[in-house]
């Protein structure tokens, strides 16, 4: 189960309920992904919303990373989401959240 409090949260990817967090060494990976920006820039970068496929993959990747998956981007982008295309937004902006602070998505 998901520590909202260590930065968890809990979603269904591939009809499987997997945890995922965005730890240091899994914001770190994603600061290189996207061009060496800090924490703090990562966060602004998405609060627009505007996200792209790949984006997604890579967030939800760390994520899962970070909560000790052994998954490829590979993995990620061939595992389906509850809501389709919502439902991964959903799940970067809740892992965002649950991050960097805010009110949880539905």
């Amino acid at each position: 189960m998901a520590n909202r409090h260590r930065g968890e949260i809990e979603v269904v990817l591939g009809g499987e309920r997997r945890v995922l967090v965005l730890t240091l060494g899994a914001l770190a990976e994603l600061e290189d992904a996207f061009g060496g920006e800090d924490m703090l820039a990562l966060a602004s970068r998405f609060e627009t919303g505007c996200i792209s496929a790949r984006d997604a993959i890579r967030i939800i990747g760390a994520g899962l990373r970070g909560a000790g998956n052994e998954v490829s981007d590979e993995d990620v982008a061939r595992m389906s989401a509850e809501g389709g295309a919502s439902g991964y937004i959903a799940i970067v902006a809740d892992l965002f959240i649950a991050t960097f602070g805010g009110e949880t998505v539905a």
